[in-house]
């Protein structure tokens, strides 16, 4: 139970600092380069995955709702593992993806009614004019991996010779958290069911890598 609760105050922490931090120092869409392929680039979003929306208002009320009863249950989930001493990798994963989804969830209820969005300027934590109500706040983002970027080859149905990059999103630290958390999951699970599956797993991953360099290479 320690293990868990210092893991989620970790990623929370390291999450909502981050966040504040980009929010105040900021302007929206402003980006640093730290190195060719990752660079911090503040933009805001929903909170559904790449930015997409639906239904409005309501949609937005509705997505904040489903996380809040989703996050209770990963919270049962959680406490009741620890009960039944489940192994450390599996209450890790949870603990993440738990600390994870309420980090943004902290964004959705709370950012609208303690910050501002002055169109040419960063924003002020705890502002007089705050942009949004409670449950309307906006997901704060910033990490950017563009890996690589160019045109798909020709060859490729539907898409092909149209730009691409890899990875175009841009997500947070509880976003890796979850993702990191899932993989922990992903992993014990496979150890229950076969010993040796997360090896060729990771076997299959590492020959799907190699091909997609390799792919890269001839095209650019």
């Amino acid at each position: 139970m320690k293990k868990s609760i210092l893991i989620i105050i970790a990623v929370l922490l390291i999450d909502q600092i981050s966040k504040i931090y980009i929010k105040t120092h900021f302007v929206y869409g402003e980006e640093v380069v730290v190195f060719d392929w990752f660079r911090i680039h503040f933009i805001e979003n929903n909170g559904m995955a790449w930015g997409a929306e639906f239904g409005g208002k309501a949609g937005k009320l509705f997505l904040t709702i489903f996380r809040i009863v989703a996050i209770s249950g990963i919270g049962y989930w959680l406490f009741s593992s620890i009960k039944k001493g489940v192994t450390t990798s599996f209450t890790i994963g949870l603990s993440l993806i738990f600390a994870g989804a309420l980090g943004n969830l902290i964004d959705s209820i709370f950012y609208g009614v303690i910050f501002n969005t002055p169109p040419y300027g960063v924003a002020t934590l705890f502002a007089e004019n705050p942009y949004g109500t409670l449950f309307f706040g906006k997901v704060v983002d910033m990490l950017y991996f563009p890996m690589w970027e160019g045109n798909l080859p020709d060859w490729l149905p539907i898409w092909g010779g149209q730009p691409f990059t890899f990875f175009n999103a841009i997500f947070n630290v509880a976003d890796s958290a979850i993702t990191i958390g899932a993989l922990f999951i992903f992993l014990y699970f496979n150890s229950k069911t076969i010993k040796w599956m997360w090896m060729w797993n990771i076997f299959i991953i590492i020959i799907l890598l190699k091909l997609l360099i390799s792919i890269i290479r001839i095209y650019l």
